[in-house]
């Protein structure tokens, strides 16, 4: 490696490409007085190396066995080693292809996209306008063929004609501490959330466990009360779907902790050996990924959701659960779904749940079951008069007055038609029951009535008294 590589001339009107070391510029004072100004000398043009070329020296450098101080220095500094550095690393990254020109500027933009990835950005923004750049970049990831960066996807809605709604953002009084179990079901939290029936002015009580490695649902509950019996039912319906947690984290509530003794709650969990892990009182923050999902809830679903009944909520809430569980991508496990990261290690079994989780499930719980479109139109007093459905409200519009709603009919009774088209959940749901020990039967008892009354009449049938008949004879014996 005694003689030095000639190197071509520069070729006019051709991309560097790779950008070189820059050569330092020297600065030359014309004057320094009053009225004088600085001038700076053009450096001169670099040579221009082609890729091929770039490739040869690599593999020279390579065969050499020599620093790239010491192989720089036999060009006679035409190459410094920092650039032998930077094509070396290229080359490992991308192969030939790291040495070939590439155009300036950035390559993620919105404008660089296929057609196809920037209509499914528009499509997805139109159908959530509330989603952001970085939930679309994640679903669309999860997508083969159409992958986008978050930056490529806020270019695209600006292209689009959306602005960039910026909000200050407001200083914490302390750092955000946060935990998280390395395993499924080595923790779960619970907690309770209360909401009112519009259409019934009821307020009904939502109970959930959820696991905290990975933000899956196992199970859940709605009552119209909140009473422990209800927390220890949802207990068991995950217990019997996907088995016991080594603890349970709780807050204070009466359901779970007891100023006196120990609740029921308490109980059953040191029954099967878990452990029970109490919050710090008045301190919501350390069952927050639950808190988050409760926010998650109330702002995608039951704050614009016209919920019939009981049964009705039930059964759509869980369907919003199918949705959270296996479809909805979650940020902070790194965009997977819940059901991607508690079933890591038993991806069969995730792919037959997914199967049984209707495609539709965040609309049928958004809408209930879709009805035909009603439409009337007419005159009645020379006047136009029409009615119309919006969703489960009836529309009167007459010439002349403004819109306003009408009841036609009363709403449908629990077990309705309506009720039992929906789909049932796969998030296990659970309710307390009236149980009787002998048989495990759990009949359905009508107001007033209960388990013992058969029971009495057992037990009077036993001890009678003697007919009239027989109470005569015997007077007159």
């Amino acid at each position: 490696m005694g003689a030095a590589l000639n190197l071509p001339e520069e070729v006019p009107g051709e991309d560097p490409g790779i950008e070189e070391e820059p050569l330092s510029v020297p600065r030359l004072m014309t004057g320094m007085g009053k009225g004088k100004r600085r001038g700076y000398r053009q450096p001169e043009a670099e040579p221009k190396i082609s890729p091929e070329q770039r490739l040869l020296l690599l593999d020279t450098w390579q065969r050499s066995g020599l620093p790239a101080g010491d192989f720089t220095a036999m060009l006679g500094g035409a190459v410094s080693k920092h650039t032998l550095f930077k094509w070396k690393k290229r080359f490992e990254e991308m192969g030939p292809a790291g040495l070939v020109d590439q155009p300036r500027g950035s390559i993620c933009g919105g404008s660089r996209l296929p057609e196809v990835t920037r209509r499914a950005i528009l499509m997805v923004k139109r159908s959530n306008p509330d989603w952001g750049c970085q939930r679309i970049s994640d679903m669309l990831v999860r997508s083969p063929g159409v992958p986008a960066s978050p930056r490529a996807v806020a270019r695209v809605l600006v292209e689009a004609g959306y602005q960039v709604n910026e909000e200050p953002t407001k200083p914490h009084p302390d750092k955000v501490r946060s935990f998280e179990r390395a395993r499924p079901n080595q923790l779960w939290q619970t907690d309770l959330f209360t909401f009112m029936l519009k259409r019934q002015n009821r307020r009904v009580y939502l109970v959930a466990f959820m696991d905290d490695h990975s933000r899956f649902l196992v199970s859940y509950g709605l009552h119209a009360s909140q009473s422990g019996a209800l927390v220890v039912e949802v207990l068991h319906a995950g217990f019997a779907r996907f088995g016991q947690p080594e603890e349970i984290l709780t807050d204070n509530g009466t359901q779970y902790v007891t100023w006196r003794g120990k609740s029921a709650f308490t109980k059953e969990l040191e029954k099967h050996g878990i452990k029970q892990v109490v919050a710090r009182p008045r301190h919501p923050e350390t069952l927050g990924k639950l808190e988050r999902f409760w926010g998650t809830l109330w702002r995608e679903f039951l704050e614009t959701a016209d919920l019939y009944d009981l049964e009705d909520a039930r059964k759509r809430i869980g369907l919003f659960i199918d949705d959270y569980n296996f479809r909805r991508p979650h940020q902070g496990i790194e965009g997977l779904t819940p059901a991607e990261r508690y079933f890591q290690a038993a991806p069969e079994v995730l792919k037959t749940l997914k199967a049984q989780v209707a495609a539709n499930a965040l609309e049928l719980a958004r809408g209930g079951v879709p009805k035909d479109p009603f439409f009337l139109t007419g005159r009645i007093g020379g006047k136009a008069v029409s009615v119309h459905a919006e969703g489960e409200r009836v529309i009167l519009t007459r010439e002349g007055e403004g819109p306003r709603e009408v009841e036609l009919t009363a709403p449908a009774p629990a077990g309705s038609a309506k009720a039992a088209k929906l789909p049932e959940p796969m998030t296990p749901s659970a309710a307390p029951m009236v149980i009787i020990p002998d048989n495990g039967a759990a009949p359905q008892l009508a107001p007033g009535q209960s388990p013992l009354d058969q029971c009495v009449k057992d037990i009077n049938a036993a001890f009678a008294r003697p007919s009239q008949g027989n109470a005569a004879e015997g007077a007159k014996q």
